[in-house]
């Protein structure tokens, strides 16, 4: 797809809801926080839009140390790089439709609900009327949406304006931002900014796998080896350091290692910038205090990659050609086979509870490979029986196994609801005693509150159907019963 594009003037802006300050923009960014450098303090926060954004100390700290380049890395100029943090622990989200979004949106655009994205725009240059002599500030946008190369474009357009008009050019920005629609899977969105448009298709989970207006991971691969080996090692979890001449170019290709196994999903911690200021160094350097699985040495590297490289390129095929064919082939046989486990339809019935999902048996799979495994149609050659046994034990394969399960359970759900929907109940209950009855009622509320509170999507009216056909039965029972039925409503 075409990146983002500065288009015509906007013909029109969107009302904001007055009751909800700045609800739009929280739909997708958290906060801009300016940082400059201190002689006295060092990196410090010198601006935070809007002004009553709540961060926590331990955060601004984060933002402070990932917002400049590491003293060493001699960035002149602009320069452009992500990195990301984690949230302080019971921090609640300040957007109120993320579940609606990440309902619709691919797993791997999600609102990230544990950690922060911060991406920079960063300026040093010479200046004789700094003490320092080098003017040096970054103008950095804190979100929880993974949309690197839409806000990468939108920094773009107006960091330049703001450092040369400052705080007022800022609050006109993120007030033009509060007037964009939210966030929506499967729609094209114009926002309009400083007399330009944005215009951005965000991706849906629905979509064939494709490059996003929102985000675009692609690193030169000549510069990270063998594509191969990373794209296994990625794959499988392990530990992984990127060590880069700039935070440009190390963020680039750590968010470009994350998406190389879309359509799963990276469960494992990263970072695509990280300096040994930051505060959470020690704990990726401490084999007791590791966040990510498994343990880490103290020394963190890759050690002995070719014992990792379980396939192999077949001949007169680059290796990028060839990982982007394991991309294809390696998630089509585990879904393959999950949707073999969900139970047949015509199993759903309104008179008993859902069917259960079969679990998921590994020997079972590994069983199928041999007649439907990617061996078949992949360009890659070598173990993958051995591939897949080591991905079950690695948190992707964890991730990806409860998402799926989850998935096909709220889909049985909605089956259930649907065919309890079309069912007669009201006859059913012509002969049923009282008792029998509440109890049906009883149960109705409670999937109805539970379709409700996981946004279910059954087909439209039904479950205002439902809600109509409860009413009914529950004004058929005695006027005690229908009494006692009101004061235990859910």
């Amino acid at each position: 797809m075409d990146p983002p594009r500065p288009v015509v003037p906007a013909s029109h802006r969107h009302e904001a809801d007055p009751c909800s300050p700045w609800a739009r923009f929280l739909s997708w960014l958290e906060c801009v926080c300016v940082v400059t450098f201190d002689l006295e303090l060092g990196q410090a926060i010198e601006l935070v839009y809007p002004h009553d954004a709540k961060l926590t100390e331990k955060e601004k700290t984060s933002i402070c140390y990932l917002s400049f380049p590491d003293s060493y890395s001699g960035c002149l100029g602009d320069t452009q790089f992500s990195f990301r943090f984690r949230q302080s622990i019971g921090r609640k989200s300040s957007n109120i439709g993320e579940d609606a979004y990440n309902r619709d949106a691919p797993v791997t655009l999600q609102c990230d609900m544990g950690h922060f994205y911060g991406y920079v725009y960063f300026r040093q240059v010479k200046d004789v009327s700094v003490k320092r002599g080098y003017f040096q500030k970054s103008l950095v946008l804190v979100s929880r949406l993974p949309y690197v190369h839409l806000f990468h474009t939108l920094l773009q357009v107006i960091a330049p304006e703001y450092f040369e008009k400052l705080e007022p050019c800022l609050e006109a920005v993120c007030n033009e931002i509060d007037q964009w629609p939210s966030p929506v899977a499967g729609m094209t969105l114009n926002l309009p900014v400083m007399g330009a448009v944005l215009q951005v298709r965000i991706p849906s989970k629905t979509d064939k796998p494709a490059s996003s207006t929102c985000t675009d991971h692609a690193a030169d691969h000549s510069r990270v080896g063998s594509v191969q080996v990373l794209w296994e090692l990625t794959l499988l979890g392990e530990p992984v350091v990127v060590m880069a001449p700039s935070p440009t170019m190390s963020s680039e290709i750590v968010l470009a290692l994350v998406s190389s196994i879309a359509p799963l999903k990276y469960c494992s911690d990263f970072r695509p910038y990280f300096t040994i200021h930051d505060s959470e160094f020690r704990e990726y350097t401490t084999r007791t205090q590791a966040p990510m699985a498994g343990d880490l040495p103290k020394q963190v590297k890759v050690k002995k990659l070719a014992k990792l490289k379980t396939l192999d390129t077949k001949p007169g095929h680059s290796a990028e050609e060839t990982v982007r064919g394991a991309e294809r082939h390696f998630a089509t046989a585990p879904e393959r086979y999950m949707a073999s486990l969900m139970p047949l339809q015509r199993s759903v019935t309104p008179w008993k509870t859902p069917p259960q999902i079969r679990p998921f048996s590994q020997e079972e799979f590994v069983a199928t490979l041999e007649h439907a495994g990617p061996h078949l149609t992949s360009m890659l050659k070598g173990d993958w029986m051995g591939l897949y046994r080591r991905f079950f034990r690695s948190p992707n394969f964890d991730g990806w196994y409860r998402l799926r399960r989850r998935e096909m359970t709220q889909k049985l759900e909605c089956l259930h609801l649907e065919a309890v929907c079309d069912a007669d109940l009201v006859g059913w209950t012509k002969d049923k005693s009282e008792v029998e009855v509440v109890d049906l009622v009883l149960k109705l509320r409670e999937k109805l509150t539970k379709a409700h509170g996981q946004q279910l999507s059954v087909k439209d009216g039904a479950l205002d159907q439902l809600e109509a056909c409860v009413w009914t039965i529950a004004a058929s029972l005695p006027e005690d019963l229908q009494t006692v039925l009101r004061r235990h409503r859910p």
